[in-house]
């Protein structure tokens, strides 16, 4: 970390300039060369300049994007420069940028062998056009288009998308008196389906689309809330511009803002003639689905900015501009039925049955509805027109009902109450939103996960049996129960693709070699719902046997350590399924076995930090995340996810992010890797049951 500066001003100005270097390297060009903690340093090194010399706070300050006034409406703000929009040739097959290229010859007076036009070709992003206002380099405003002479004033909740810049970069844009920069506001399609995630979680509205949940951000009243829905940024215009001589060409132009630190979407061509914009539209249609966020189509400008100067406007649309459309990704279609799909977590998921409708490129016939609250909350049923949405790799999901009369009373849909593929009874936990089938490891539908889960090398740890030979085992229907595993032999492995007699006793070895193990290791390996190896560690401590876990009745089981009603439950419903317990039983007959009573976590020695909990975060020098989590359980410890109150140590390695600032926030020891293998030496309690 750099020291402080003798002149508070001087070093301001210093960390403001690094800052923002520092943000535009990991927003915008997803080049992050500076660790989370050191940027957090730096920040609050600036907090502290700022809170001491309030004169010193800036509007272009890191600082200021952190803002929580909550507004009594938007102000209106007219545009200098009406933000007018462009022609859509609805066309989607390549006649579309054919006729466009002969209106805009013919419009120029070229004749038919006059060289090809040129043009800039780029992405029409599904987004809300913004305006951001700069002078002399500094964001002042950012407003909606509204009816494209008056937007509103939304300049608060754009400060929240750390992609803009609050000071452009440079001599030349902080010379300028005046730069409008115009471009769109979305939301990338992961960080819409982790929204969503949260809101399926949190038992709250999911939304539509990345489109409208962008749009519906930009206009909340509370940019607290907007701060909670992430937005990203791309330029593609100007609006007024005073003091700055652009570039001769649109391409050219969108060159300089990406200079002023300005996100510009690379996705981008200049391209000569029809037979340029046709490429140009095929090969993004191609990579349609592979974008991070959803496009609606191509946009393409004549070039030079004198030639679009020269084709003017015609009722309020530029001449030199269009947008070509690729086929929409959203439909209205009629459900035809709800059928349960089974994952290979057990979870059962409603899937709709459709009448096939072409959406998003493809021809759609089924569609995920995620749980049965889901359902519920957007009142489908059985008959209803519906719209589906297909965008990029997402699965095709229904995302709304037309609102519409049906045309006779449909009953709901409710979850069945045994699994549709193996019979076993249904549950959902308390409080919980997913539906599970409780056969666990006798599931067909759960087999190939419960394989790989046995066999991983924190359970079972059988070398070589992976996805591919999993997937042989399970299909061919070789194996089909954890114990038939251990029937494998040579000759029956090698037959397989892909496996010779040497691989296949390498199997065979490492399967008789997983025989010997530890009773938390075996908790683990059958994968019951909840317990991880934490949990299973604490189990085998406190009852000491498997015999007495799987009689345990629930009022024993909250005795555990971190056993709650949940956890207790997931366990009592596993070892209430009697094929659950053959397996078990199947298990110890094909051989597993395991120390019980004094043995039963095999561990031995002190254990110093027995009830201590543990955060790990960052990249320790020597040790590996598992490596560390290990050493730390077999002292007794307890390793956490996120830090609290009841947080004993946080060890911090480089890169450490926002758990480390919550340590320091709460006052928690924090510790790097010496000091971790400091804790580790100190005498402690010997090993227990």
């Amino acid at each position: 970390m750099t020291t402080m500066n003798d002149d508070p001003a001087l070093r301001a100005a210093q960390l403001r300039e690094l800052l923002n270097h520092h943000a535009h390297l990991y927003y915008v060009l997803d080049q992050p060369s500076l660790p989370d903690a050191e940027y957090d340093k730096l920040f609050q090194e600036l907090q502290a300049i700022e809170a001491a010399h309030p004169q010193l706070r800036t509007p272009d300050s890191p600082t200021q994007r952190v803002i929580g006034q909550v507004l009594d409406g938007f102000t209106p703000v007219t545009h200098a420069v009406a933000m007018l929009s462009i022609r859509t040739e609805t066309d989607t097959e390549a006649s579309g940028a054919q006729n466009f290229d002969a209106r805009v010859r013919r419009e120029l007076g070229l004749a038919e062998d006059a060289p090809p036009v040129e043009y800039a070709a780029e992405l029409k992003f599904d987004g809300l056009a913004i305006n951001l206002r700069y002078v002399h380099g500094q964001l002042v405003q950012a407003a909606t288009r509204g009816n494209g002479e008056t937007g509103e004033d939304v300049t608060q909740n754009i400060k929240t998308i750390k992609q803009i810049p609050l000071r452009l970069h440079g001599e030349v844009a902080q010379a300028a008196a005046v730069i409008e920069v115009r471009g769109e506001v979305y939301m990338r399609r992961d960080d819409f389906e982790a929204l969503n995630e949260r809101q399926r979680a949190a038992n709250e509205k999911t939304f539509v689309n990345p489109r409208n949940t962008a749009a519906g951000a930009v206009r909340q009243l509370d940019p607290a809330l907007v701060r909670q829905r992430p937005l990203s940024f791309f330029a593609y215009g100007l609006g007024e511009v005073a003091g700055w001589e652009v570039p001769a060409t649109h391409s050219g132009m969108l060159d300089a803002l990406q200079g002023f630190n300005l996100p510009v979407c690379a996705d981008r061509a200049v391209v000569q003639g029809a037979a340029g914009l046709v490429a140009f539209h095929q090969a993004m249609g191609e990579k349609r689905d592979q974008l991070p966020f959803d496009i609606d189509g191509i946009v393409y400008k004549v070039n030079s900015r004198a030639l679009q100067q020269q084709l003017g406007f015609v009722t309020r649309e530029p001449r030199w501009a269009v947008a070509h459309k690729y086929p929409a990704q959203e439909q209205v279609t009629r459900l035809n039925g709800i059928e349960i799909q089974v994952g290979r977590t057990g979870k059962l998921t409603p899937v709709a049955k459709l009448e096939p409708v072409f959406v998003g490129g493809t021809t759609v016939s089924n569609a995920t509805l995620h749980n049965l609250f889901e359902l519920r909350r957007k009142g489908v049923r059985i008959g209803d027109q519906v719209i589906v949405r297909r965008a990029g790799d997402v699965i095709p999901e229904i995302v709304g009902k037309v609102e519409a009369l049906r045309p006779a009373y449909v009953p709901n849909f409710r979850m069945p109450k045994s699994c549709p593929i193996c019979g076993s009874a249904v549950r959902r936990e308390q409080g919980g939103i997913d539906h599970r089938c409780s056969g666990g490891i006798s599931c067909p539908a759960q087999r190939k996960q419960a394989f790989l889960h046995f066999a991983g090398r924190r359970a079972m740890d059988i070398e070589g049996l992976g996805d591919k030979l999993v997937d042989q085992l399970v299909d061919g229907l070789i194996v089909q129960s954890l114990p038939g595993l251990y029937k494998l032999g040579v000759a029956k492995l090698a037959a397989l693709e892909r496996m010779a007699e040497k691989s296949a006793q390498n199997i065979v070895d490492a399967l008789e070699k997983s025989k010997t193990t530890t009773l938390p290791r075996f908790l683990f390996a059958l994968g019951i719902r909840q317990v991880g190896e934490t949990t299973a560690k604490d189990l085998a401590r406190h009852f000491g046997a498997m015999d007495r876990l799987m009689d345990a009745r629930l009022e024993e089981l909250l005795e555990v350590r971190d056993v709650g009603p949940i956890v207790a439950q997931s366990i009592r419903t596993f070892f209430d399924q009697p094929h659950n317990r053959e397996v078990v039983e199947q298990l110890r007959a094909a051989g597993v076995h395991w120390p019980e009573g004094e043995g039963a976590l095999g561990e031995q020695g002190p254990r110093p930090l027995l009830g201590k909990t543990l955060v790990l975060t960052g990249t320790l020098p020597t040790l590996s995340r598992d490596a560390a989590k290990e050493l730390i359980e077999a002292s007794g410890g307890k390793v956490s996810g996120s830090v609290s109150k009841k947080t004993h140590y946080v060890i911090a390695g480089e890169e450490a992010g926002s758990k480390l600032e919550k340590a320091r926030e709460l006052g928690v020891t924090v510790l790097d890797e010496a000091g971790l293998q400091a804790l580790l030496q100190q005498p402690g309690e010997a090993g227990e049951t």
